[in-house]
């Protein structure tokens, strides 16, 4: 059986683009993944620590938010451990984003040991703390009828 010189070269580009979407899946695949660690995970992680895409939740420590336009420098703390954070994203910081509140960062972690953010979640504190024992719910007290007046 003789072969055509045209289905070989037809065969040989489908090898290729099927390699080629191979390879684009695969590595998409391995650059969306993101660890999530704590403080103390990422500053036990050694030489690792700066080659991989993480997440890093804590508390933002009182009085150490510095913004920059659309950017933020802060510190969080969880466990008595502390992480400087650079956040440097598209959009700024959520309403949220405030001292006391907990906060998510997302990126890469620094040889100058500052956690270098490109993403930021963060959720206030005190709007998600439970209810002081004998304090009426918030939305009882602008239904009343005094508070109507």
């Amino acid at each position: 059986m003789k072969s055509n010189p045209q289905t070989l070269r037809i065969g040989i580009a489908v090898a290729i683009v099927l390699g080629v979407i191979a390879y684009l899946a695969v590595t998409s695949v391995n650059a969306g993944k993101s660890y999530y660690v704590t403080i103390g995970e990422l500053q036990a992680m050694g030489s690792k620590a700066y080659t991989r895409h993480l997440r890093v939740a804590g508390d933002v420590q009182a009085n150490s938010i510095r913004r920059d336009g659309a950017g933020a420098r802060f510190v969080l703390v969880e466990q008595g451990r502390t992480l400087a954070v650079n956040y440097q994203g598209i959009e700024p910081p959520p309403d949220t984003f405030k001292d006391g509140s907990q906060a998510l960062a997302v990126g890469t972690y620094g040889r100058d040991g500052v956690f270098h953010a490109t993403e930021l979640q963060a959720k206030c504190a005190s709007k998600y703390a439970p209810a002081k024992p004998g304090a009426a719910p918030a939305t009882a007290a602008l239904s009343s009828p005094a508070a109507q007046k």
